[in-house]
């Protein structure tokens, strides 16, 4: 068995507890060591199901510390860390929320880790200058409606058709008050200086964000936002999102930064 293939044996053996013992896991009489490799899986398991519980502190805190454990470990059975950077894993772990049915009767769930994974992106974002509006001051107001704004590195648009903006916010305090929102929410979370911030943006804001995060023209983002809220005001929208520090770069339509 060449190296990557035993590399590859271990680690499923390592995550799936009815897989047999590597070779070369022996004990003194050279049999194979199940006891202490159990041990070491254990200790493996333990350290991906810290890691799932830092990157998601309110997800845990929702469903209790017992139920999460065990989320975790389904989890960790099938999905390795892609990377040594374990402040990284968990990327896919809102998806699996979506499949794992114990979970089913909190739809909202898949949505809060979303939210959670993005506030750990945002964090570890290459930093940046965020966009300064003064910038708009050299375009000529008939070529305003065929720029494009970059999103910031650190920023992340959560869309949810539940309040996870108000549901999040009300697990950061030691006891957690009533959230009396009940629709849903866009929530913008970046980081244009040291701080991670948190954003529920209007519902009127929501849709003009949204296409500006998919590259949609000035135009395309107002045409879209002005259809779904006709109260839509450009001016102040475009101001509120920029003093979030949403995006870092100002685009010619053909994609040449200004």
């Amino acid at each position: 068995m060449d190296f990557e293939t035993a590399q590859t044996a271990f680690a499923d053996a390592l995550l799936h507890a009815g897989r047999p013992v590597p070779d070369g896991i022996v004990n003194a009489r050279g049999k194979p060591d199940a006891a202490r490799f159990a041990v070491y899986r254990n200790n493996v398991f333990v350290g991906l199901t810290k890691a799932l519980a830092q990157r998601f502190p309110v997800t845990e805190r929702l469903v209790g510390s017992e139920f999460f454990v065990a989320m975790a470990r389904a989890y960790a059975q099938d999905h390795k860390p892609a990377s040594p950077l374990i402040m990284n894993y968990g990327d896919d772990f809102p998806d699996f929320i979506i499949a794992f049915e114990p979970a089913g009767a909190l739809a909202y769930l898949p949505d809060i880790a979303r939210l959670e994974a993005a506030w750990t992106d945002a964090y570890h974002a290459a930093d940046s200058v965020a966009f300064d509006l003064a910038a708009l001051k050299a375009v000529a107001p008939d070529m305003l409606s065929d720029l494009r704004l970059v999103p910031h590195p650190s920023a992340h648009l959560i869309q949810s058709r539940f309040p996870i903006g108000s549901i999040w916010g009300a697990h950061q305090e030691e006891t957690v008050p009533p959230v009396s929102d009940g629709g849903g929410q866009a929530v913008l979370v970046v980081r244009p200086a040291m701080s991670v911030n948190v954003h529920v943006l209007p519902p009127q804001d929501a849709v003009f964000a949204a296409a500006l995060f998919n590259a949609a023209t000035f135009g395309e983002a107002a045409q879209a936002a002005l259809a779904a809220a006709p109260e839509f005001d450009f001016g102040t929208t475009l101001v509120g999102l920029a003093g979030l520090g949403a995006f870092s770069t100002l685009q010619q339509y053909k994609g040449n930064s200004l």
